[in-house]
């Protein structure tokens, strides 16, 4: 799912700042304890804000995202989750709801399945309302940000824009959602699971 599997490069207005000739303090990023309390944290709704990769194909999709939501459900196990999410892909506004997260404790991993496509990020140590991955796809590394809500504060932004310089990202190569572009609720989505064609944006 692009939501959680594509990391996300630019918070929208101006929120990311290129500061060229500072060097970056690299805090190393810390597992989470993936506990009961931190895997029933996960459950519900994040809004995707802003992310980083190396692996190609994730970063040409990056380039037609504009606005994503995801939504974790309860699964068939407890370390399963069902997926919900919604996001804008240029003018079109999409739904996909039949990918799973699987959660292993032991390591803090989540592995998103869709189909036969199987994808591994590292569940990052943060802030309860913060929900941050680091992406691993055919050696390839990948940093994102998600969030409750569409706002995040200064200090946390300019945390996950240190940790994308330390892993060597240039601020410029980062992609970030506009709040602006957002789809509406899968409720009012028309058709069930599908695709729908959003109103041309006007200017």
């Amino acid at each position: 799912m692009l939501a959680f599997l594509i990391p996300i490069l630019i918070l929208a207005t101006g929120l990311v700042r290129v500061h060229a000739t500072e060097s970056p303090t690299c805090v190393p990023l810390v597992p989470a304890v993936m506990d009961n309390a931190t895997v029933a944290r996960l459950l519900g709704h994040w809004v995707y804000i802003m992310g980083a990769s190396q692996y190609p194909p994730h970063m040409a999709e990056m380039k037609e995202l504009k606005y994503a939501t995801f939504t974790l459900f309860p699964g068939s196990h407890e370390d399963v989750f069902n997926v919900t999410e919604i996001m804008r892909l240029n003018e079109t506004c999409v739904v996909r709801n039949s990918s799973k997260i699987h959660v292993f404790r032991h390591n803090s991993t989540l592995v998103h399945e869709e189909g036969q496509e199987l994808s591994m990020a590292e569940l990052i140590h943060s802030d309860k309302d913060l929900f941050i991955l680091k992406h691993f796809k055919d050696n390839h590394v990948g940093l994102s940000l998600s969030a409750r809500t569409p706002n995040v504060t200064k200090e946390q932004l300019e945390e996950f824009e240190a940790q994308l310089r330390c892993h060597g990202f240039k601020l410029e190569e980062a992609f970030v959602t506009s709040n602006k572009d957002a789809c509406p609720a899968a409720g009012e989505e028309r058709g069930e699971g599908s695709t729908a064609t959003a109103e041309p944006r006007l200017g």
